[in-house]
């Protein structure tokens, strides 16, 4: 799996999402249209897999969070991805908000009290990103990359 791979996979998604509204509405649709049993959600998945077994993705690592910027501009979204293990992260800020794609590695996990599939944060939004009950892989888009970390 290459980067220029996944980002054909990935832009299959952030292609119809791109310039929609951020909130329960996308949601909703992607959770319908993408669902965890879909063949896109599970190539997203298993090209996660293999790129972080490869080593190019999640390969900084900060108090327990293994994290990476994947892609910098994909149809106005950055590609980010973190592979978190019962644990919080640091209290950050979505100015425009933020797409994530949840997937299990192992137990029960869930990404702010969300089970795998997807989860949307509206703009303006802020919290503590959560993994509980066992390990989880989270992709998340965010418009035009803005995120801020608040130090809280």
């Amino acid at each position: 799996m290459t980067k220029e791979e996944f980002q054909e996979l990935v832009q299959e998604i952030s292609s119809v999402i791109s310039g929609k509204p951020l909130d329960h509405v996308l949601s909703a649709e992607l959770n319908e249209k993408y669902p965890p049993e879909s063949n896109i959600f599970n190539s997203i998945r298993g090209a996660c897999d293999q790129a972080i077994a490869d080593g190019w993705m999640c390969n900084q690592e900060h108090r327990g969070i293994k994290f990476g910027r994947i892609i910098n501009d994909l149809d106005g979204f950055s590609v980010d991805v973190v592979e978190m293990n019962n644990v919080v992260g640091p209290h950050h800020r979505h100015p425009k908000g933020e797409i994530n794609m949840i997937m299990p590695i192992e137990g029960d996990a869930k990404f702010d009290d969300n089970g795998e599939g997807w989860f949307v944060y509206g703009p303006d939004t802020a919290h503590r990103p959560t993994v509980t009950d066992g390990n989880a892989i989270v992709l998340y888009l965010l418009p035009d990359g803005e995120i801020e970390f608040t130090g809280k």
